[in-house]
């Protein structure tokens, strides 16, 4: 079942450096916008020299970046951003296959929640590592340089290229990924490294970051019958948002049907009034409109501004004075990989060949990544990776290294079926 190569490649797998390394990303504090995003792209430059890598970290132009039409969004403020792509040296006229991940991590929220510093990564049982950013995505990030590692141990030359492609602000849009590619980088395939849950992912939904400020009149809250709450005027817009929640999800697409709200519509934040006795001037409130497969960005914010603007038209207050949406932060569109193309199979027999589980199953997602950046600059993309995104983002985050173990051996397999050797 496996070549020779494969075989040797494998047996070079070094699982204590790998669990070493996981440890080490996580102990990197690497928050989305902040100065240890940066030192981890400057740390894993150093990381792919010493596998001899070409490697390219460049400081992305941010005015540039954003200033172009395509550019994906972003919330978190940023003073700087680095790019980075190590390539193997040796290929030849081959396939480049792009293993890609994501530095930041979302921030750890409430400390006394967590069992320990969500920085210092802990591990329970014999192979359990909780940490922020454990599973989302550090671990994927440390089996691609496992995987890495154990090609060049081996000795192999590659008929083609594999290209390490580690990027910064995908939690809050994409910026990374979206520097990368107009940096010029590119493949015939990518493979992301995103906690998959044993599953391989083809399609991603989107999810657009929206805004709606709602006014009001202010009072003294003695008087409150003299004003009109924003909070109040808000109730019936929160109701109508609901509604086309449930009429977008209608028939969802068969890679999303086991989800049971596949395109959500959900509010975050509520901020109103500045005063405990003021009847409050205005309500904003901050949430996520689900993108469908397939779906122009464009035709999901006007489903929005429409159900706002209708349902201003038929309240009293607002009719008058309407609700205002805009679109900050985020633009995740949603992105799949082509049908019928090889590189599911690929995976499902390296799998098979080097864990021996079940066989790979497909399915959607109902969140963005950068699955459709890379997407959408033809470079077919699929998204498997160790951990589950169940407890991303939470203090319950953790990962399996056995399972991160099992997923580096079956990216190695991957590689080089995809790259060849000579």
């Amino acid at each position: 079942m496996l070549s020779d190569e494969e075989a040797a490649a494998l047996a070079a797998i070094d699982e204590t450096a790998l669990a070493r390394t996981l440890m080490e990303l996580i102990a990197v504090p690497s928050v989305t916008g902040s100065p240890a995003e940066s030192e981890l792209q400057h740390d894993l430059a150093r990381r792919l020299e010493r596998l001899d890598l070409d490697v390219d970290l460049w400081p992305m132009d941010l005015p540039a970046l954003r200033a172009d039409p395509g550019f994906p969004g972003a919330e978190a403020p940023r003073d700087e951003a680095w790019g980075l792509v190590g390539t193997t040296r040796d290929g030849g006229d081959g396939p480049t296959l792009i293993l890609q991940g994501h530095v930041d991590v979302v921030p750890p929220g409430d400390l006394s929640a967590w069992a320990g510093d969500p920085f210092v990564p802990r591990v329970t049982g014999d192979d359990v590592v909780h940490g922020r950013g454990a599973c989302d995505m550090k671990a994927g990030l440390a089996a691609h340089l496992a995987a890495l590692a154990a090609v060049r141990a081996a000795g192999l030359r590659l008929r083609g290229r594999i290209a390490a492609h580690f990027v910064v602000g995908e939690e809050d849009g994409g910026l990374g990924a979206f520097g990368t590619l107009r940096r010029g980088y590119g493949g015939e395939a990518c493979l992301i490294a995103e906690p998959t849950a044993g599953t391989l992912i083809t399609a991603n939904a989107g999810a657009l970051t929206f805004r709606v400020a709602v006014p009001g009149r202010a009072a003294h809250g003695s008087a409150r019958d003299q004003g009109v709450s924003a909070i109040d005027a808000y109730l019936p817009l929160h109701r109508a948002l609901a509604s086309l929640e449930a009429e977008r999800n209608t028939d969802p697409a068969p890679l999303m049907a086991e989800y049971p709200i596949p395109y959500a519509l959900s509010v975050g934040t509520l901020r109103s009034g500045d005063w405990a006795s003021s009847v409050p001037d205005l309500l904003v409130a901050e949430g996520r409109l689900g993108v469908r497969l397939g779906e122009d960005p464009a035709r999901a914010r006007a489903e929005l501004e429409r159900c706002v603007a209708e349902a201003c038209a038929a309240d009293p207050w607002l009719r008058d004075r309407p609700a205002t949406v805009t679109w900050p932060g985020g633009q995740f569109a949603s992105g799949r990989l082509p049908e019928g193309h090889p590189l599911p199979d690929v995976i499902r027999t390296a799998w098979s060949d080097t864990a021996g589980g079940p066989v790979l199953r497909e399915r959607g997602a109902p969140y963005g990544s950068d699955l459709r950046l890379y997407a959408g600059a033809g470079i077919p993309t699929l998204q498997f990776g160790p951990g589950d995104i169940q407890v991303a983002h939470s203090e319950r985050e953790h990962v399996s290294l056995r399972e991160v173990v099992a997923v580096t051996r079956t990216l190695v397999v991957t590689a080089l079926r995809t790259v060849g050797t000579k």
